[in-house]
């Protein structure tokens, strides 16, 4: 008589001698299929049209160590829950009168009658994956273009993805490690196995490489914010950057919103006339919540300063005319180099030893988001207001609140973008500037 199966069973079920198969009483006709090898898989046994059909789920995976966003597809590892769930999904379907293995079957039996040698690539595939899954899904999709092009495909473009093994992706992720790019490495991880889960569901391998890997590395929240000498030599380093990405990095600083959000901003999305605003549709924004950003007057000083451009997308800050400005880490090794070199220059005109200057502790731009968010609070601007600010729905405005609480906190939003941008302009203005320096100068003597 069969029995529940439990994770400590699944476990501990031994080979014989013979392929085993272990009847779970919880699912109409799960099993645990046991190779003479010791390798363990989940099958399901039905019938359609009166005849058996057994369909074969996955792998077996005796824990996960970490959740994951999606339920894992057919041919993927899956844990004894998940193939409950996925044994349920294709009951359902049976129900509905069709017949999932004989889809698979089918599906195979039939390829196209011309084949692209080149279409398993996966460089071929991964345009594919783009274009298809993560344009229409992601807004960062652009990011996982980069990881395609930069990481990945460097290494396996020109392999099919039937050949893509789990000692491909332990050397890929381990690479990406050693060169001390941890935070990449995990990003990359979740790429290519949101990439491999991908196609199993479009038939093109049968089980993930990915499966019973887990994230190369540990990740904790990040807290670095620039000090104020550190605001006076960025705000000075963008001055020498010139345009485009002198102002858009001033902008970021100002407005404390999303980079790509920045980056991306056109004129048809400014309101430049009384209380000015910009404007970002559910579109443009990470949440996919519309967002309306006060433009206190320093943030519109910079806007003013920007020279149009020629193009119909109408973007501030553009190379092209038509595509917003990317290159971000470029831009930041040389925002680097410049304000190590303006703060040797500042030791010098103190007398001190420009030699002994070092460079700031290690910051990404989007520090300046939490810099932002850290000074308006320093201010004295309530949380809830520096949410808003930031379009955040989690904290304050998370569950139920964020359902009944539609107050957009206009004003609040606009008194506190202009505090913080006259704090910026006051520690960034060249009287206060020289007033420090003569300031250190004196206390020296």
């Amino acid at each position: 008589m069969a029995k529940v199966l439990t994770a400590k069973a699944i476990e501990t079920a031994s080979a014989g001698d013979k392929r085993r198969e272990i009847a779970d009483a919880q699912v109409p006709g799960l099993y645990l299929v046991i190779q003479p090898s010791g390798v363990k898989s989940w099958a399901l046994r039905y019938r359609f049209d009166g005849a058996s059909r057994k369909l074969t789920i996955g792998p077996v995976l005796l824990r996960r160590d970490e959740e994951i966003s999606t339920r894992p597809s057919i041919g993927e590892a899956m844990t004894l829950p998940e193939a409950r769930s996925a044994a349920r999904d294709v009951l359902q379907a049976l129900s509905e009168g069709r017949d999932p293995a004989a889809e698979r079957k089918a599906a195979k039996a039939n390829p196209p009658a011309a084949v692209d040698p080149e279409r398993d690539l996966v460089r071929v595939l991964s345009g594919q994956f783009v274009d298809r899954y993560c344009k229409p899904r992601n807004r960062s999709w652009p990011e996982i273009e980069r990881q395609f092009k930069v990481e990945i495909n460097p290494l396996w473009g020109e392999l099919p993805a039937q050949d893509i093994t789990r000692r491909h992706v332990l050397d890929l992720l381990d690479g990406i490690v050693d060169r001390g790019s941890p935070v990449t490495a995990n990003r990359v991880f979740a790429t290519v196995r949101k990439f491999f889960a991908w196609l199993i569901e479009r038939d093109v391998i049968a089980q993930t490489p990915c499966a019973g890997i887990k994230a190369p590395s540990a990740e904790t929240p990040r807290d670095r914010i620039l000090d104020d000498d550190e605001i006076r030599l960025f705000w000075r380093a963008t001055e020498k950057l010139g345009e485009p990405f002198g102002p858009l990095c001033r902008l970021l600083l100002l407005t404390g919103q999303r980079r790509e959000e920045v980056a991306a901003m056109a004129w048809h999305e400014l309101q430049l006339g009384k209380d000015p605003t910009w404007q970002l549709s559910s579109e443009r924004t990470k949440n996919g919540n519309p967002h309306t950003v006060p433009i206190a007057a320093q943030a519109l000083a910079t806007i003013k300063s920007i020279r149009r451009k020629a193009g119909k997308a109408g973007y501030l800050f553009t190379t092209t005319g038509d595509t917003p400005v990317s290159g971000f880490s470029r831009v930041k090794l040389r925002l680097d180099a410049t304000m190590l070199d303006l703060a040797k220059q500042d030791a010098e005109k103190r007398g001190d030893d420009p030699d002994k200057v070092k460079a700031p502790p290690p910051w990404t731009l989007h520090d300046l988001r939490r810099t932002a968010a850290s000074g308006m609070a320093r201010l004295n601007i309530n949380l809830p207001v520096i949410e808003k600010v930031l379009n955040h729905v989690s904290g304050t405005f998370a569950g139920i609140v964020g359902v009944y609480q539609r107050h957009e906190f206009a004003g609040e939003k606009r008194a506190a973008l202009e505090a913080w941008g006259k704090f910026v302009e006051g520690l960034t203005s060249t009287n206060v500037v020289q007033m420090n320096r003569n300031r250190r100068r004196n206390a020296s003597r």
